[in-house]
């Protein structure tokens, strides 16, 4: 068994896209700036968030949060959305989801300007990335394919099961596992809470990727010998033992599970990490998308 070490992977990104902004630098051209949006104190959105706001500064972005209570009207939100989309100094926004009940997310995900949607979570970047034309990639989806390319995991006529069928994750992500690339030429299952014998399915998995957010749900009897395991789940769990009183545990049970894999993502410091890594190549791609 091996680690696939996000975090490590993700460094290589960032050092990568540190270079690129010092060649920019030195050529006087604009240095990347993303603006995140968040609403509320949910624990996992103010980790997420403050782990990209320190990925801007260790890159050397330029970046800014804007914070709202969770109880900001839809119509103040969409306003701050639609300034974004007019500020030219802004090259790549976010808003952090999820939001508050009263808020409609599909209507603040429509009003971002689609040149400006890092996360790619807008229809028309999606709709690009179905017919596999530029736009911007979903950045968790794509932070796990380049997991998998960054460290030579063949996917080619391999099986691959995704269980969870998220616009975010699941879908896209078998959309982009089953096209003609590489990474790419899986033979995709994309399971769910409807799916019927899901335990024999998974075992035909060479690659079982698991995102429902259900800790610990995927158990040895679910996983074939030597398959690569792709852990999405980030949800936070009590924890006493720790001074914070939680830690973050995946959707896979790690421990009975781990000896079994060729390849396993660590959680924290698996999808999470590449998922952030993405977005920053997203917004510096944002930027030369408008040739600056």
């Amino acid at each position: 068994m091996q680690l696939l070490d996000g975090k490590h992977t993700a460094e290589e990104i960032r050092k990568e896209l540190a270079e690129a902004v010092q060649e920019r630098k030195k050529n006087g051209k604009k240095i990347p700036h993303l603006a995140a949006i968040l609403v509320g104190n949910d624990g996992g959105s103010l980790t997420y968030v403050g782990a990209k706001v320190k990925a801007c500064d260790q890159i050397g972005f330029e970046s800014t949060l804007i914070r709202y209570d969770d109880s900001v009207p839809e119509e103040i939100l969409l306003a701050k959305v639609r300034a974004l989309n007019e500020d030219k100094s802004i090259d790549g926004f976010i808003v952090q989801l999820p939001l508050p009940a009263h808020i409609d997310e599909m209507k603040i995900t429509q009003a971002i300007d689609p040149k400006k949607d890092v996360d790619g979570f807008h229809p028309v970047n999606l709709g690009n990335m179905v017919l596999n034309l530029p736009g911007f990639l979903p950045a968790t989806p794509a932070g796990i394919v380049e997991l998998l390319k960054r460290n030579k995991i063949e996917t080619e006529g391999k099986n691959c099961v995704i269980i969870g069928r998220s616009n975010i994750v699941g879908t896209p992500l078998s959309i982009m596992l089953g096209r003609n690339a590489n990474p790419g030429n899986c033979t995709v299952t994309l399971a769910h809470s409807r799916t019927k014998n899901l335990n024999e399915i998974c075992r035909t998995a060479d690659i079982l990727i698991a995102a429902i957010g259900q800790p610990g749900f995927v158990t040895t009897d679910m996983v074939k010998e030597g398959a690569v395991i792709i852990d999405v789940g980030t949800t936070r769990v009590d924890d006493s033992s720790r001074a914070r009183g939680w830690r973050l545990k995946g959707d896979v049970d790690f421990d009975s599970v781990a000896p079994k894999c060729s390849f396993i993502t660590p959680v924290p410091g698996g999808v999470g990490p590449m998922t952030i890594a993405s977005l920053m190549i997203n917004t510096l791609k944002a930027m030369e998308l408008k040739g600056k």
